[in-house]
C-alpha cells in the first residue's frame, strides 16, 4: 500500500532526557500520521539548517492521539553525533522540519498469537508503537514476549511500557548489570527452541539482526526485521541505504522504500 507523505514544520511538545544519552521527544504533527504503521520512520532537519546538511531518520516511537484523532508523534533517540546532539538541545516550542511517514512497516496479522519481539538498545524505539498496534489488533498480549538487550542497564529502555501492556519481558545485558549476562539473541533462541512462535519481530544492530535471521531460518519461523542504516534522502532518490536482494543476485533494495522492515528471506545482511 502506497501512503501519502508530508513535509511540514512541526512544534516540539517536549524533549526529555531519559538516560545518560537517551531522549524522548514529542512533536505536534498535522497530517497523515493516523495511518502510520510500526516500523515506519520520519526524516528530520532543523528549519533553515546549514549543519548538519542532511536530514536524520528516526523511527516513529509512538502516536500522540486526542480521542480518535492523531495529533503528533513521539521519537526515542540516542545522542551520538552532531545531528542528534543538536536535537537533544531542542526545547518545548521549538520547530523542526519533518518529512514522513516513510518506508514500509511491520506486517501484523490477527492470527498471530505467540509473538517474539527482539530489541537491542535504541532498536526498542519502533517496538512500543508495534506493541500499541498489536494490542489494538489482537487484544490479549499474554502470548507476546519481549527480549530486551543492551550493553548495560543504562541501555535498557521502555521495559515498564511493555509490562503494563501485559507483555512478558526477558532482560539481557552484555556486562550483567541487569537481567541475564548474555546477548539478547541467546535468550531468544532458547525460547524459540522451547516453544516456536508464530513470528519474530526485531530491531537493533546489524550483527544482532544477522543472528536473529539465522535463528528464524534454522527453526523455520517467520521473521521481520527493521534495519538500522544511514539514509541521505529517505525517498529513494539516492543509493545511500541499499541492501542486497537475497532473492535476486546482483540486485539491491532501498531500505527507505522497500524497507526499513524486511522479511529476513528478502535481504542479505
Amino acid at each position: 500500500m502506497v501512503m501519502d507523505m508530508y513535509q511540514e514544520t512541526v512544534r516540539v511538545l517536549w524533549n526529555k532526557q531519559i538516560g545518560t544519552s537517551y531522549f524522548h521527544m514529542g512533536l505536534s504533527c498535522y497530517h497523515g500520521y493516523g495511518a502510520a504503521m510500526p516500523g515506519q520512520f520520519v526524516m528530520v532537519r532543523f528549519p533553515d539548517q546549514i549543519t548538519p546538511l542532511l536530514r536524520r531518520p528516526f523511527s516513529i516511537h509512538r502516536l500522540i492521539t486526542e480521542g480518535d484523532t492523531t495529533t503528533g508523534i513521539e521519537l526515542l533517540y540516542k545522542a551520538v553525533g552532531d545531528g542528534t546532539r543538536k536535537l537533544s538541545l531542542c526545547k518545548k516550542g521549538d520547530f523542526l522540519d519533518v518529512l514522513g511517514p516513510l518506508g514500509k512497516g511491520f506486517s501484523i496479522e490477527e492470527r498471530f498469537r505467540r509473538i517474539f519481539i527482539a530489541a537491542g538498545g535504541i532498536g526498542v524505539a519502533p517496538m512500543v508503537f508495534l506493541a500499541d498496534v498489536l494490542r489494538q489488533k489482537i487484544g490479549d498480549l499474554s502470548g507476546v514476549r519481549l527480549f530486551l538487550g543492551g550493553r548495560s542497564k543504562d541501555d535498557l529502555l521502555c521495559k515498564d511500557v511493555f509490562l503494563s501492556a501485559g507483555i512478558s519481558v526477558c532482560i539481557t545485558t552484555d556486562d550483567g548489570s541487569a537481567g541475564e549476562r548474555c546477548q539478547v539473541t541467546g535468550a531468544l533462541e532458547i525460547d524459540v527452541k522451547r516453544i516456536k512462535p508464530d513470528i519474530i519481530y526485531a530491531c537493533g544492530p546489524v550483527d544482532m539482526l544477522k543472528c536473529v535471521a539465522d535463528i528464524a531460518d534454522t527453526h523455520q519461523v517467520g521473521c521481520e526485521i527493521s534495519i538500522e542504516t544511514a539514509m541521505a534522502c529517505g525517498i529513494g532518490a539516492c543509493l545511500g541505504c541499499v541492501v542486497e536482494n537475497r532473492r535476486s543476485a546482483g540486485k539491491y533494495l532501498h531500505a527507505c522504500i522497500e524497507g526499513p522492515v524486511f522479511n529476513t528471506g528478502e535481504i542479505r545482511l
